[in-house]
């Protein structure tokens, strides 16, 4: 069982930072069972950390001691793992867009997944189930503006979408506003007016 141990810490040190470590990935060192309890054992042990259900991330060495892989980097790694999309929250890219000088406080994301926390250390980050519309262009600023303009409303958006016609480079509100038929009705008219 030791040797095990010994090769499941081995391979979490070959995964970037942020790479969730699940039973299934590592059936390759040994039965089911025996790689669940060893996993479950490193982290008792500290070795690693348990994010959620059966998802496992190996802490970040630094010289001020052992650290969470940061959030991004986890949800990185979980939307490459399950296959999903996922992007900020409404929220989080209102901010970070100048849009609002609210900073959130919760770490939320959107996912074409289920809706699930995971837990990394003291931190917490919530995955929202979110519909397809909300999750066009992941990954790239037009999308963060759309959910942005999204988050903030009817009332709200117009006034933002002023902003952001300086701000965004011209392809990416292209982008968005090619986006516009897979939008609800009052924000589809908004983008494309």
């Amino acid at each position: 069982m030791q040797r095990l141990t010994e090769e499941i810490l081995e391979h979490s040190r070959t995964v970037p930072e942020g790479a969730l470590l699940t039973a299934k990935g590592l059936l390759h060192l040994g039965q089911r069972a025996a790689v669940d309890q060893a996993l479950a054992r490193l982290a008792r042990r500290g070795k690693l950390l348990r994010a959620g259900r059966g998802l496992y991330v190996r802490p970040v060495e630094s010289r001020f001691g052992a650290r969470a892989p940061t959030t991004e980097k986890v949800v990185a790694g979980l939307a490459e793992l399950r296959g999903e999309t996922v992007a900020s929250h409404g929220a989080a890219a209102a901010n970070a867009l100048g849009l609002t000088s609210q900073v959130p406080v919760r770490s939320i994301y959107l996912t074409t997944g289920p809706s699930r926390m995971l837990r990394l250390g003291g931190q917490t980050a919530e995955l929202r189930h979110a519909p397809a519309w909300q999750l066009v262009l992941a990954g790239r600023s037009a999308g963060d503006a759309l959910r942005a303009l999204a988050w903030l409303g009817p009332v709200n958006a117009p006034g933002a979408l002023v902003a952001l016609r300086r701000t965004l480079p011209s392809p990416e509100f292209q982008a968005l506003a090619r986006a516009a038929p897979l939008l609800p009705t009052w924000l589809a008219q908004l983008v494309s007016g």
